[in-house]
């Protein structure tokens, strides 16, 4: 007897989670179709504006419509994801992990668009830059430069949007001047100190003959 209660609780049970497991492949399903549709759209969209180019001039030789309607097309799984294990109830631990990254895409995305800006504006000042003072000894070198601290800025920009910047940066920070305090040490105290005066001529001079190329 307490076999068979066993066997009709079992089957109670399956046949009162059976519709739950019916309607979570549902929107599975359905969710899958429609965002496969909505990517496909999305990714000729981008294409027709240009969000290629505008990768490119930022450096970055990629696909980046196809990248993006990627991205985007995982992003609306994991919507369509939490929703269907909705299904068995709001605290299941699978609904709380997805909610919990869900909550965090919009920095993600923000943050992206951040350094896509931000390299087509590095490389942008950077051809700039080039054609402009490309008679200069430095012009490669200062371009190369003003490029990578806008793209620098950029990168600490995202890094604040996603919440990490400020641990991130003070530690990139002290490794930099710890190395230059080292660099400084070695290089003064093994006697350096006339090699860098001869250095600093050499910088005054080069700078006098070219000051009417810069002019």
């Amino acid at each position: 007897m307490d076999a068979l209660n066993a066997l009709r609780n079992a089957l109670a049970n399956f046949l009162a989670f059976l519709p739950q497991l019916v309607f979570f492949l549902l929107i599975l399903i359905v969710g899958f179709i429609v965002a496969k549709v909505l990517t496909k759209v999305i990714a000729k969209l981008l294409t027709k504006v240009g969000f290629n180019t505008l990768v490119e001039r930022g450096g970055l030789k990629i696909d980046a419509a196809t990248v993006a309607s990627k991205v985007i097309f995982y992003t609306l799984m994991l919507f369509v994801a939490s929703t269907a294990f909705g299904v068995f109830g709001p605290t299941n631990p699978v609904s709380l992990f997805l909610g919990a990254i869900i909550a965090y895409l919009p920095l993600l995305f923000v943050a992206i668009i951040i350094i896509v800006i931000a390299a087509a504006i590095a490389a942008a000042a950077k051809g700039l830059i080039q054609n402009s003072l490309g008679a200069l000894s430095y012009g490669k070198v200062l371009a190369n430069v003003v490029s990578g601290l806008i793209l620098a800025f950029g990168v600490i920009a995202a890094l604040n949007q996603l919440g990490i910047a400020a641990t991130v940066v003070n530690a990139v920070l002290y490794a930099f001047l710890a190395a230059i305090v080292g660099i400084a040490i070695v290089a003064i105290g093994g006697g350096g100190i006339k090699t860098m005066s001869q250095r600093w001529e050499q910088t005054a001079a080069r700078y006098d003959e070219e000051k009417p190329k810069l002019a």
